[in-house]
């Protein structure tokens, strides 16, 4: 049985759907003031929006998971942007891929410190907003060229288990979103693309993120000077970093079974947030939250590679204490195929508030 410390786990993360209206809106119900906010127009095909603290809610602060722009080739101004934040949610202006008229839309928000921080704990000196309750962290730095492995604070004082980091300029061997997930990508120099479908990338070259020998810090690996993913001297990074919390968050690893009555995922929580990827096939970043429809079969999922509207399939049930594919496709349940996965929860299976199936 899982147990946790987070006895409300909206509190740290909360998914809301929120309806444009093509002028300046305040969405309100998050529940907390969001350091994150990730947002995706459901009905187009406008790219995904990330946003956090550390960069700037503001019209140049944005990058795309299916894209692999440099900043600020987003341009809010005309696409729509989160312009502020506040105690229940945050207020966005006018744009197709943030708020336009009658369009639907979701956004994913997690809590860091409401803040950012200087952090000198590891190699190179990084701003932060670490939220150690429920072992989230934004992590910024900027490259120093040094050619052997260099660790970064992150706030953290926990293994990460799960790393999502990006070149914000052009200046590195790519622009990529490198994925670390514990377990999976633990050799020097793998990774996974959030903006692609491709399988496990081995032998990365300008290197990789990884966990720390320091709990907490985060590594990044050497490259040469001109061919160098995540430390090129003079070019600033971003990372979305996540330690696990025992009933609130977990990031691993599973096999497909390749039939209808899919794998069956322990958490130890009903999930509120599900990002599928296969590391040994081709395939896409599947989405799936509990409130796209809210009910099982939990069918609509969106893809953090693509800018696609959202589908409706029968990718996964949600359930009480973990998920179950429920379909043949090779992007979630393929016969074989190893797939990682980061859940946030709705509730824990065990605590004051304990979960219960749909």
């Amino acid at each position: 049985m899982a147990y946790t410390t987070i006895k409300k786990p909206s509190d740290y993360f909360n998914t809301k759907l929120y309806t444009g209206t093509g002028s300046q809106l305040a969405v309100t119900g998050v529940g907390f003031q969001p350091d994150f906010v990730w947002f995706k127009n459901r009905g187009t095909t406008n790219s995904h929006g990330l946003q956090d603290v550390v960069r700037g809610f503001n019209t140049t602060g944005i990058q795309s998971s299916n894209g692999t722009d440099a900043d600020p080739a987003f341009d809010g101004s005309t696409l729509g942007y989160v312009s502020a934040v506040g105690s229940d949610g945050f207020t966005v202006e006018a744009g197709g891929c943030a708020n336009a008229s009658g369009n639907n839309y979701v956004s994913w928000n997690w809590l860091g410190a409401n803040g950012t921080a200087s952090n000198t704990d590891g190699d190179i000196t990084s701003t932060v907003s670490a939220n150690t309750t429920s072992g989230f962290s934004i992590v910024k730095w900027t490259g120093n060229g040094t050619q052997s492995d260099q660790e970064i604070g992150t706030g953290l004082s926990t293994e990460l288990k799960f790393v999502i980091s990006k070149p914000l300029e052009t200046g590195g061997a790519t622009n990529s979103w490198l994925v670390y997930v514990n377990g999976v990508t633990d050799a020097q120099d793998n990774c996974l693309l959030l903006e692609s479908t491709s399988a496990l990338v081995t032998g990365a070259s300008g290197g990789t993120p990884n966990k720390g020998t320091t709990a907490g810090n985060l590594l990044i690996k050497a490259g040469t000077s001109s061919n160098n993913n995540l430390n090129n001297s003079g070019t600033n990074y971003i990372a979305y970093c996540f330690a696990e919390v025992k009933g609130f968050s977990k990031f691993g690893s599973y096999t497909g079974n390749g039939n209808a009555d899919g794998s069956f995922i322990y958490l130890g929580f009903k999930p509120a947030f599900l990002i599928v990827k296969g590391a040994t096939n081709t395939g896409h970043w599947q989405i799936v939250d509990n409130k796209r429809p809210g009910y099982n079969p939990n069918s609509n999922y969106l893809r953090a590679n693509q800018s696609n509207a959202e589908s409706t399939d029968i990718p996964f049930d949600i359930l009480s204490n973990g998920f179950k594919a429920r379909s043949t496709d090779t992007s979630y349940n393929g016969s074989g195929v190893t797939y990682i996965y980061m859940a946030f929860a709705e509730e824990p299976l065990v605590g004051d508030n304990p979960a219960t199936a749909r």
